[in-house]
């Protein structure tokens, strides 16, 4: 029977609050950590500066954003009546039916009274003589724990343009993620968006269909797979929810997180012909995926010869569609292997830039200079906006968990010891920070798969080890340097034999100047990543030391 155990509330005098518990956040990871401790008996806090729950599906409320994961595989499956009992209506559910989706769980399992909403954690420091965590929010709580647990999210501190002027802007601006509830209203405006990555790609067609006039400022041109996106029949739903154990059991054991059929051959390895014909099948087939692009051979991101047999073809398609060939040149990568910088899924992306009312413009060539009060300076003229949209992405998967002040063993910080590249046990544990959990941190597969079954992975790995700690009457788990130190390395090697830090991307951490190079997620797959958490923890936990 699940048990649970009643949420202390604040003291009248404010007096420091004691929990079993802290989660940071409360998105997709978030929500399922503390439904799960919950579960276990434990007394939870939750913590979210958002106004409602559902993290990343929350804030970047955007036009046209959606998840790029197909929505029977993007859900939860801790629960067997959850699966049944909702129903999807796209292949790539929009940012509204998942938010629904997420309210929808947070009631179902009775989270809300758990989570203290528009409240940000600042600071968590460890006392050793208590062996608990110290936990501060912005609006004054002050609460005791045992357990922290960082739900933080991979992609969830908006990076601003490293641009001057931006107060000085009359107009109108917006990051993606940070979008109005009210939304936006584009009609008629000029409009300028910055960045053309996974948040440009989604927001750029909806815009220049409200816009009078919106240009484009690309810094790096992405390739951009048809989504093909298509409101989902009630047969095929039932048809995957009929065999759903076998569903996720394969998603679990495969390299991305969404099962596909295991490649055996190199794409050098067959007839130029016969490439072609699986990359067109993919290209214009309805049930693709990126996860279908990228696994149709074995070595597309570990072989550059490989991997530009599908670049190539992807620029032939943007040659295809895009009318002026010098607008088509320009939108064409060629400063990187597809697939090694978050590849994106668009729907009308490149026929947006035959609409006569969509400008392009390359900032490699004409750098921006400033933010004017009229609109943006480049290197050759200003451009006069009315409304700035910023599609600057994210510092990305150490932003969340290095701005907050988290202090370890000897009031050591994590910022401070991270300063030259995060350093993690699985990508979950940190040597000198006793209890501290981070789900989907670096060094764990993250970004690179179907972040659902990263999230339950994680999540319920970490329920294990609390209850095995509980049941053994132990105190603090904290990963050992010489674990952490093994880990660390095994995560780096695995990525240079792949394709993967050969691109300045989010993933090493690029885009945020002065943040070290380092390749973050771990590369060798969520299904070989499982086997070693599981190997681990049937061991006892090796790679940790516990005390009580």
């Amino acid at each position: 029977m699940t048990r649970t155990s009643p949420l202390p509330q604040p003291d009248a005098d404010g007096r420091t609050r004691e929990v079993d518990a802290v989660v940071v956040g409360a998105g997709l990871s978030g929500l399922y950590m503390l439904h799960r401790l919950r579960s276990l008996g434990l007394s939870v806090q939750a913590f979210d500066g958002n106004e409602g729950v559902g993290g990343t599906w929350y804030a970047n409320r955007y036009p046209g954003a959606r998840v790029d994961v197909k929505s029977l595989d993007y859900a939860y499956s801790f629960d067997p009546d959850l699966e049944q009992e909702w129903e999807w209506t796209e292949k790539y559910p929009a940012q509204e039916e998942l938010l629904r989706y997420i309210d929808h769980v947070a009631d179902r399992f009775g989270l809300r009274p758990h989570i203290r909403l528009r409240t940000r954690v600042t600071e968590a420091e460890f006392d050793e003589g208590a062996e608990r965590w110290h936990v501060r929010t912005d609006r004054g709580d002050r609460v005791t724990a045992q357990f922290l647990i960082m739900a933080t999210g991979c992609l969830s501190v908006p990076r601003l343009p490293d641009v001057p002027g931006l107060d000085r802007f009359r107009g109108r601006w917006h990051h993606t993620a940070q979008w109005p509830e009210e939304g936006v209203d584009l009609a008629g405006k000029r409009v300028a968006v910055i960045g053309t990555a996974s948040s440009g790609v989604q927001v750029i067609p909806l815009i220049a269909e409200q816009a009078e006039h919106l240009t484009v400022f690309q810094r790096t041109p992405n390739f951009v797979i048809p989504a093909n996106n298509h409101p989902l029949k009630p047969e095929d739903q039932r048809a995957v929810k009929a065999r759903y154990a076998e569903v996720r059991k394969a998603n679990r054991e495969s390299g991305f997180g969404v099962a596909f059929p295991e490649a055996t051959k190199g794409a050098m390895e067959v007839p130029a012909e016969e490439r072609e014909a699986y990359y067109r099948k993919v290209w214009y087939d309805d049930d693709n995926s990126l996860v279908s692009l990228l696994s149709g051979y074995n070595d597309l991101i570990i072989s550059k010869e490989s991997n530009d047999t599908i670049a190539q073809f992807v620029r032939d398609r943007i040659a295809e569609v895009v009318d002026d060939p010098e607008v088509a040149k320009e939108l064409q990568p060629w400063d990187h292997p597809l697939g090694v910088k978050r590849p994106c899924l668009g729907t009308n992306y490149y026929e947006t830039f035959n609409r006569p009312n969509v400008s392009l413009v390359n900032v490699r060539r004409t750098p921006l200079v400033e933010f004017t009060p009229g609109g943006i300076r480049t290197s050759e003229k200003e451009h006069p906006f009315d409304v700035i949209v910023l599609a600057t992405g994210f510092d990305a998967i150490t932003g969340a968990l290095t701005a907050i002040d988290i202090r370890g063993r000897g009031g050591a910080g994590l910022a401070e010891k991270w300063a030259e590249g995060p350093r993690s046990y699985l990508g979950i544990a940190v040597a000198g920070f006793p209890n501290l959990f981070t789900i989907t941190g670096p060094g764990s597969p993250s970004v690179l798969s179907n972040m659902m079954v990263s999230i339950e992975q994680h999540v319920e790995w970490v329920g294990d080890a609390i209850a095995a700690m509980r049941a053994g009457g132990k105190r603090t788990m904290e990963a050992t340097a010489e674990a952490e130190d093994a880990w660390t390395r095994h995560v780096d090697e695995v990525a240079q034999m792949t394709l993967y830090p050969t691109a300045d991307s989010w993933y090493v951490g690029s885009n945020v100047p002065g943040k070290p190079r380092v390749f973050m997620p771990y590369a060798a797959g969520v299904g070989v990543y499982r086997q070693q958490c599981d190997r681990i923890a049937a061991s006892g936990y090796e790679g940790f030391v516990f005390t009580g």
